[in-house]
């Protein structure tokens, strides 16, 4: 693995390519961003947002989603992978929020993990962006850029990529740094077709020096 040093300098330039990155769910409020989130798993933002265009519509308030049957909530997310289970999850977490946060998401870290359907990723992009709180999320586009570049190792699985970058990474950085390391994963260091020959990082990039063994030398 690279330096913290070495990691920091990386980053700087990512934060030059993607200056104004951000989340790109839509949403209007903490409640609006968890279900987006919870739809997201295994699936683009580019979808979530076409069918949370129409569904933040119907649907405003935990009660709403539990006004209607399940089948019916299916149905309305159903061009979503797993949408049965996701609008399962849905139903129940808004079940929980009104027997016991009045309805309202809470801030906790420790009590989002609790909800149904709400994993460490998604309690800390819902803690980070809805409220604020220093989190990095690792999601499919942080835990592929942190490995190529070095900053963690191949073998890490989710955790410990989390760790590792936040060992390396200052807390004040964490949440503009979750956004920045996804815009670089989805539009420059894609998982096919990476652009490594227009990167500024090519030549200090692990995964980028291998493919590119000759041309780097």
């Amino acid at each position: 693995m690279i330096s913290k040093k070495k990691t920091l300098q990386m980053l700087d330039v990512i934060d030059d390519m993607f200056p104004d990155a951000e989340c790109e769910l839509i949403h209007e409020n903490p409640f609006e961003l968890t279900i987006a989130v919870l739809l997201s798993a295994q699936c683009t933002d580019v979808l979530v947002n076409k069918v949370t265009k129409n569904l933040f519509q119907k649907y405003k308030t935990p009660e709403d989603y539990l006004a209607v049957p399940l089948e019916e909530l299916m149905q309305d997310i159903r061009s979503i992978g797993l949408y049965k289970n996701k609008a399962k999850n849905i139903q129940a977490l808004c079940k929980i929020l009104l027997e016991k946060y009045n309805g309202e998401i809470p801030e906790s870290h420790t009590e989002l993990v609790k909800l149904p359907g709400v994993g460490q990723k998604t309690a800390n992009v819902v803690v980070s962006v809805a409220f604020g709180i220093p989190a990095l999320a690792v999601d499919t586009h942080v835990e592929r850029v942190s490995k190529r570049l070095g900053i963690c190792r191949w073998k890490d699985n989710v955790k410990q990529v989390e760790e590792t970058l936040c060992n390396k990474i200052p807390k004040s950085r964490w949440n503009k740094t979750h956004h920045q390391l996804i815009f670089f994963g989805r539009y420059h260091c894609t998982a096919r077709n990476p652009k490594c020959m227009d990167c500024p990082l090519l030549n200090d990039c692990r995964e980028g020096k291998k493919r590119y063994k000759v041309i780097v030398e």
